[in-house]
């Protein structure tokens, strides 16, 4: 299944993805906010349901991944890694030298996925994500995408 770009009118579908997979989610406002001369947004769609979406943002040559989530009833099928592979090709395209994220430390299986494209832990953000019980922190990593002499 390949990733389609999607537009703001499927901002709904994406924040019920995003409150299935997340335990403190982006608001659909949030979500709608990401659309804009500055955002790219892919999903998977199978049988007219969206089933994971990535949101990527860049300025320059620096990109950020907002956002990448799987419908819980959808993981384990490759949409994550077929998400986070569309990211880092628009990012290419559009002439990003670095793709960033955050992750939460308890993420082992997101780490993962990172780690097997290429991303390096750059730093930690103490106490970013909140949790049930408080917060947790947040691994910041990078993919670098060209080399600068």
């Amino acid at each position: 299944m390949l990733p389609v770009l999607l537009s703001e009118d499927m901002s709904s579908q994406m924040a019920i993805v995003a409150s299935r997979a997340h335990s403190h989610p982006m608001s659909e406002a949030s979500i709608k906010s990401c659309f804009g001369h500055l955002y790219t947004s892919f999903g998977i769609i199978e049988d007219d349901s969206l089933c994971g979406f990535a949101i990527l943002h860049q300025i320059f040559e620096d990109a950020t991944l907002m956002d990448i989530c799987v419908d819980p009833l959808s993981q384990g099928k490759g949409f994550g890694k077929a998400l986070l592979t569309a990211v880092i090709a628009a990012s290419k395209e559009k002439g990003a030298e670095v793709l960033l994220l955050e992750v939460r430390q308890s993420g082992s299986t997101a780490r993962a996925l990172y780690e097997s494209l290429g991303f390096e832990t750059t730093g930690v953000r103490k106490g970013y994500y909140k949790t049930q019980t408080g917060t947790e922190d947040a691994i910041l990593m990078q993919l670098v995408l060209t080399i600068t002499d």
